[in-house]
């Protein structure tokens, strides 16, 4: 960790402190877009009936992909989150794009904001969203770029965190791919574990609405949060999620999600049973030697593969051979599905010790 990230990692206010909470799962939720001042408080007042949520958040600017749709309401939809905490309570949150919206959003009192993940890949609206935002005392949630890379969604943190924010939180919310798969975005997990292991102490949390793109997946993705020691979530919720005016299909009623999110389960995190405690140390220590193979054999691995790139060298063949690649992928995904393992991860595994190899090659 570089002495920047353990800075800010160490001023980083504990989440408790604006945004008080007594149990885990602690939930963000609320309609896509503010569509009506009834839409709004109707699903307000459904939510405040959890005890798990503590904020409702609803989008007031909508960055659409195509033009001609439904953007949000704007500044009216503003008042309409003050009438929610007026009547619930609840703490309110939008997201932001650019300083206009900074400054409407304090003007009106917002308590959270976020920054969207169309917004993340850009330093220059995050700068400006920093910028507007220096010397305000209030949270600001970062999601992770659509894109798949960590440096962006670190630093958009960093150039907040530089603007004075201390109230800082990053939102887990997938990465678009343009591969057909099962959820509207691909988690990639890897990535926000890896934003933990930089920023330990920065909260986290999961979008599995905006991950799965259906409703029917928001269960099992917010389960499997919690099970990665994500505590909190934030969820789209809607009075009549068919009829919203955007995303409508990864919407939930108040009513579905205050029956969820009593069904979802946290682990205690210690392990407090000595034999299992002992039993897991075993096998840590089997998988720590075969890890050391592993090792082991890649560095053998490469040692032949820069045996064969002198050879390619001194007979001026080309490094890339790619039937004998496809050849290869093919005989080992064949492998993978004879002993269980999974195909993509096959794929991807030996995507990457192809590219090494071809690169000690070069």
């Amino acid at each position: 960790m570089t002495e920047q990230l353990k800075k800010l990692n160490k001023d980083i206010l504990p989440i408790a402190q604006w945004l008080p909470h007594d149990r885990v799962p602690w939930v963000i939720a609320g309609p896509c877009s503010a569509e009506s001042a009834e839409q709004v408080l109707a699903t307000a007042r459904g939510l405040a009936k959890s005890p798990h949520v503590k904020a409702f958040r609803a989008g007031i600017w909508k960055p659409r992909t195509r033009p001609n749709s439904f953007e949000g309401i704007g500044e009216a939809g503003l008042d309409w989150l003050s009438r929610v905490k007026a009547e619930t309570g609840l703490l309110t949150a939008t997201e932001v794009a650019n300083k206009t919206h900074v400054e409407r959003c304090l003007e009106h009192g917002v308590d959270i904001l976020w920054i969207g993940a169309r917004t993340t890949v850009s330093p220059f609206a995050v700068q400006e969203i920093a910028d507007a935002l220096r010397g305000a005392d209030i949270p600001v949630l970062v999601k992770n770029p659509i894109n798949a890379e960590l440096g962006l969604w670190v630093g958009a943190i960093e150039r907040l965190y530089d603007a004075g924010i201390r109230k800082l939180g990053a939102i887990h919310r997938g990465f678009s791919t343009y591969v057909e798969m099962q959820f509207r975005n691909d988690p990639k997990w890897q990535i926000p574990i890896e934003l933990k292991r930089l920023l330990p102490d920065l909260p986290l949390i999961c979008d599995p609405s905006h991950i799965s793109g259906s409703r029917q997946f928001i269960e099992p993705l917010s389960q499997m949060a919690l099970d990665l020691g994500i505590q909190g979530l934030i969820i789209e919720s809607h009075i009549d999620p068919d009829r919203a005016l955007s995303d409508a299909k990864q919407q939930v009623t108040p009513e579905d999600l205050c029956r969820m999110l009593e069904r979802l389960r946290v682990r205690d995190t210690t392990i407090t049973d000595r034999d299992i405690k002992r039993q897991i140390a075993r096998l840590r220590a089997e998988i720590s030697q075969v890890d050391a193979k592993i090792i082991q054999d890649l560095a053998e691995r490469m040692k032949w593969v820069e045996e064969i790139g002198r050879l390619k060298q001194e007979h001026s063949i080309p490094v890339l051979q790619i039937n004998r690649w496809e050849n290869l992928l093919e005989d080992h995904i064949a492998k993978a599905q004879k002993t269980g393992l999974d195909t993509d991860f096959i794929k991807a595994l030996f995507e990457l010790i192809h590219a090494q190899a071809v690169k000690r090659q070069l």
